[in-house]
């Protein structure tokens, strides 16, 4: 199975250094890692074409311009020209666990989209990170938060992997679906301005065309570099737009990633 591993980023290249040697770090490599840039600076861009240079990774750099917070356009652009079949989303600022893609790629499941979880960092353990530019951790690391989250293991994760069609913790950060499911439902809602929920509301016309959620535990470790939170002043326009897709069962949205095949 050919996997697109996507990686959403704007003007944090420290960070994006840091996912990137996670992802050459990866047992299983991904078929190709797309850069889901949402108009970042040239520093970026030199981040992306220096360490396409050091690794044999198909890197491609997906851009847009700076036009104000658009990760829907930025994740429809990057999918919409995706040559993998199955998808991985994560974040530019998440470093991932060697056993990330194979985890991601071994509970790919017809029928439903995979739903990760995270450990958190402190932020003083994010400055020491990316100052030592440290890529592998371990359950006893000072600095961490839900250090649980951090425990790799396929015996707990048979007993402790969920199928539960609900919101609550749907993260883009760490999630997967196959390509096909994603057009079906015209991919992520465009409408959606600023920080938040369009991530709840793809979930929830997935749910209603009838893909399923399978969350997986002790698995598919990722570690979130804090940061400070984003600019929230639009949410309750998007949650007007999340409530829609629920109370009118929605399963297409208008403005998705049609506008980009």
């Amino acid at each position: 199975m050919r996997i697109s591993l996507i990686v959403t980023t704007y003007n944090r290249p420290d960070a994006l250094l840091l996912v990137l040697k996670t992802i050459k770090n990866q047992r299983v490599k991904p078929f190709e890692v797309i850069i889901a840039d949402d108009g970042s600076d040239d520093l970026t861009k030199k981040v992306v074409d220096d360490f396409s240079l050091t690794t044999e990774l198909n890197i491609i750099h997906s851009f847009q311009e700076d036009d104000g917070f658009r990760v829907s356009e930025s994740r429809n652009k990057a999918i919409s020209i995706a040559n993998g079949e199955y998808i991985i989303l994560v974040d530019g600022d998440m470093l991932l666990h060697s056993e990330f893609v194979n985890d991601h790629a071994e509970n790919a499941q017809n029928g439903f989209y995979i739903q990760g979880s995270r450990v958190l960092m402190s932020s003083i353990k994010t400055l020491e990170v990316l100052k030592t530019k440290k890529i592998i951790f371990n359950f006893f690391e000072m600095g961490l938060k839900n250090r649980l989250n951090s425990i790799h293991s396929s015996f707990l994760s048979n007993i402790f992997t969920t199928h539960s069609n609900q919101l609550k913790g749907v993260r883009t950060c760490n999630m997967s679906f196959f390509k096909k499911n994603c057009i079906e439902v015209n991919g992520f809602n465009t409408a959606f301005k600023g920080w938040g929920r369009e991530d709840s509301e793809f979930v929830a016309r997935l749910f209603n065309y009838g893909i399923n959620r399978k969350t997986i535990k002790f698995a598919a470790i990722q570690y979130h570099l804090w940061h400070k939170e984003s600019n929230r002043k639009l949410l309750n326009h998007n949650d007007q737009l999340l409530h829609k897709a629920i109370h009118e069962n929605l399963k297409w949205c208008k403005h998705g990633i049609n506008q980009f095949l």
